[in-house]
């Protein structure tokens, strides 16, 4: 049975300002865009700190780019959220990748991924001594459900709290699309490893012949 992650979400949003806390929240994020929403929401309950930790993006001048997006953004909000710049690794996903090159993107490869970047958010989120760690669950094509449920088992590892979330919910991607557009944000068509960039193409070709 699929939970409602966004009503667990505005269930502990609720017990917080019920005992007055706002708690640090280390924020893991693709790129600007899928967290422009994300942040004008959450700000309003935590000290947000985003982790900008995402080895899957190729190549590096893609990364670069999509982390001083991600910077800029920031500042322009103006919301009071601090940025963490997580080390450049695709070998790392380039090794979970292998034997899943040819995967449709939302398979299993994708999830590998999602667990690389999730670890590295508890690590760091544990190491800064933050409340609370979580992603993005936003886009269309991230499964809310294994997000959800592989944050729960991270957490339960490494020891801090995972914020649940379903972000998709109450228009919020509708919202960020909303938010891309009045900050001129740089959008992408495709998450940004070489396998969905490569899949985006292909969809593109089809749709032109």
């Amino acid at each position: 049975m699929k939970q409602n992650y966004q009503l667990v979400l505005e269930k502990t949003l609720k017990a917080l300002q019920a005992e007055d806390k706002r708690p640090s929240l280390l924020l893991h994020s693709c790129c600007g865009p899928c967290s422009s929403y994300v942040m004008e929401y959450l700000a309003q309950y935590f000290d947000i700190t985003i982790f900008y930790y995402n080895p899957n993006i190729s190549p590096a001048a893609e990364f670069q780019f999509r982390a001083e997006e991600q910077q800029r953004l920031i500042r322009e909000m103006d919301l009071g959220v601090s940025f963490l710049l997580g080390k450049y690794e695709p070998e790392r996903f380039f090794s979970l990748a292998k034997g899943h090159e040819a995967e449709p993107e939302g398979g299993e490869r994708c999830f590998k991924c999602y667990r690389l970047r999730l670890e590295e958010a508890a690590r760091a989120a544990k190491a800064g001594g933050f409340s609370y760690f979580t992603t993005l669950s936003i886009s269309p094509h991230k499964n809310a459900q294994v997000l959800n449920e592989l944050g729960k088992e991270i957490s339960d590892a490494f020891g801090v709290p995972y914020l649940y979330s379903d972000f998709k919910k109450k228009n919020g991607y509708r919202r960020s699309c909303e938010l891309s557009t009045e900050y001129h944000l740089y959008r992408q068509d495709y998450c940004g490893c070489p396998f969905s960039k490569a899949e985006a193409e292909e969809r593109k070709r089809r749709a032109q012949a």
